[in-house]
């Protein structure tokens, strides 16, 4: 459950900066402490739903977007979800070249 922890704080982060918010105003908007808002930020802290959805309204960041593609899942898949989770909230021109860089080692690694 870690990684959904971080997930979501980095995706409350990714907009809040977005909007161009300090963490002292986006916690003004949603009624909360900056220092909250820095521990969910950083994955420190679990939210309270009524706090995701202060958070939301304050971003105006639709609950769904903030949880989409968070997937539940055992050991044998963790690894995968956290290469998606690193990536998710990345520009689209930066995943493409991820990806790439990714398809390039694993034809090299194919080919020796």
């Amino acid at each position: 459950m870690d990684t959904i922890r971080k997930t979501v704080g980095q995706r409350i982060r990714l907009k809040r900066q977005e909007l161009g918010y300090s963490q002292e105003e986006a916690a003004e908007r949603a009624g909360l402490h900056p220092t909250y808002i820095g521990q969910l930020e950083r994955g420190e802290k679990n939210a309270t739903i009524e706090s995701i959805a202060k958070i939301c309204i304050a971003l105006d960041l639709p609950m769904e977007e903030l949880f989409s593609k968070i997937i539940c899942v055992d050991a044998s898949g963790r690894t995968a979800q956290m290469c998606y989770n690193l990536i998710s909230n990345r520009p689209e021109y930066e995943q493409r070249k991820i990806y790439n860089l990714l398809e390039e080692i694993i034809n090299y690694k194919n080919e020796t």
